[in-house]
């Protein structure tokens, strides 16, 4: 075994590469022809020879590196690498943006965000920014605790966001893989939190989908005494049953009265980022009756760019609220009947009332399907189905309108 003495005599003649002087336990001083002294241990893992440099001799003494020696042994007895354990540390303490919660969070948000929709993104970090950095966002992820996360979120459920705190839990899971992946935690805490919130069941938007009562309910709708763009977007909405966002933000430059043809841009579909950018158009063929509505409509609004400008600033579309109130004050609550609800009553009613292809429905509701190959439907074939089925739909609706209750 070596002594101080035997590690202040070694040298190593200059026409040598190198000189060993061996301890025990795999340790030994290396010395160079430049009279350099460096401490190693020499051990073996998966049957591969490897040695783990552990600092300078005087700065490290020989007293120390037997300690050093001692902690990398007991790494190894527990189907450890030391030197894959030493990279690992490294990789940390070369992290130059820190290891708190909010600082782990943005780097992972500033990946994601490029690939989501410019509203998921917006939501994510206001999500971020209102309900859980002003607990934990100076924190560091490894010392937060799944009962500290826990509170955390339950403050978002306590005031009745179930689906916010669901929300939360699902961005701070993705925060905890990321901070694994990059060295800054050991584990993903959030799975202990399974169960430990209520559970977000999705949101129901009520939908009439019985013939009788959705007469009743067009009835109403032609007999809405409000405001002449309100009345127009109420009367659309059961015939082209699109989205309330994609219907309300129409433009007149996307619609084509001779042509009966409402064509929607790919960025203002409901879709991945990817698909607002490259995704083709969906088209929206126009009946009969939803003509003649859009054209009474334009000799009101066609001086502008909206089909549905709101009342005080008309370079924004109308909200959402002014047709759920139009609707509520015809006597159909959210619990009734809502304006996304039209396209479940329209989806119903094709299918089991009219015997419509559900392959034509699914791709008039621009949901994504496939048809029997699994090839993705291509939204500009069956234009010509869709426009006869989006007639036949019209033309029912109005048989519905006429029926006597």
């Amino acid at each position: 075994m070596l002594t101080d003495k035997h590690c202040k005599a070694a040298s190593c003649p200059m026409d040598a590469k190198r000189v060993r002087l061996t301890d025990s336990g795999g340790l030994y001083l290396e010395t160079t022809p430049n009279q350099k002294k460096r401490w190693f241990f020499k051990y073996r893992f998966a049957n591969v020879e490897k040695r783990l440099a552990l600092g300078s001799y005087p700065e490290i003494s020989l007293t120390a590196a037997r300690k050093a020696r001692d902690l990398a042994r007991l790494q190894k007895g527990e189907g450890k690498d030391p030197g894959m354990l030493r990279e690992v540390e490294k990789l940390k303490a070369s992290n130059p943006y820190g290891d708190s919660f909010k600082v782990v969070a943005m780097e992972w948000f500033e990946k994601q965000a490029p690939m989501w929709s410019d509203s998921h993104a917006s939501r994510s970090r206001r999500q971020f920014e209102r309900d859980i950095f002003p607990w934990i966002g100076k924190r560091s992820l490894s010392e937060i605790e799944p009962v500290e996360l826990l509170a955390v979120l339950r403050k978002t459920e306590e005031r009745g966001a179930v689906e916010t705190a669901d929300r939360g839990l699902m961005l701070c899971r993705q925060v905890w893989r990321y901070g694994v992946a990059t060295g800054r935690v050991a584990r993903d805490i959030t799975a202990d939190l399974k169960g430990a919130l209520t559970p977000y069941r999705g949101r129901h938007l009520a939908a009439i989908t019985d013939p009788a009562s959705f007469g009743a309910l067009i009835r109403a709708i032609r007999g809405y005494r409000g405001g002449v763009i309100v009345r127009a977007a109420l009367q659309l909405a059961p015939l082209l049953f699109q989205r309330p966002g994609e219907l309300r933000g129409a433009a007149w430059n996307e619609i084509d009265l001779d042509d009966a043809l409402w064509t929607i841009p790919a960025q203002r579909m409901k879709r991945e980022k990817d698909g607002k950018q490259y995704g083709s158009p969906h088209y929206v063929p126009l009946s009969r009756q939803a003509v003649e509505i859009l054209r009474g409509l334009h000799g009101y609004t066609g001086h502008g760019a909206l089909v549905f400008p709101g009342e005080r600033n008309h370079d924004r579309c109308i909200s959402e609220n002014s047709v759920r109130t139009a609707l509520l004050t015809m006597g159909y609550s959210s619990d009734i009947h809502t304006w996304h609800g039209f396209r479940a009553s329209a989806r119903t009613m094709l299918a089991e009332r009219m015997d419509v292809d559900p392959l034509l429905i699914e791709a008039q509701l621009a949901h994504s399907v496939r048809d029997a190959n699994g090839r993705s439907y291509n939204r500009t074939q069956y234009l010509s189905q869709r426009r006869v089925m989006m007639q036949r739909w019209a033309d029912y609706l109005d048989s519905l309108a006429s029926t006597n209750p």
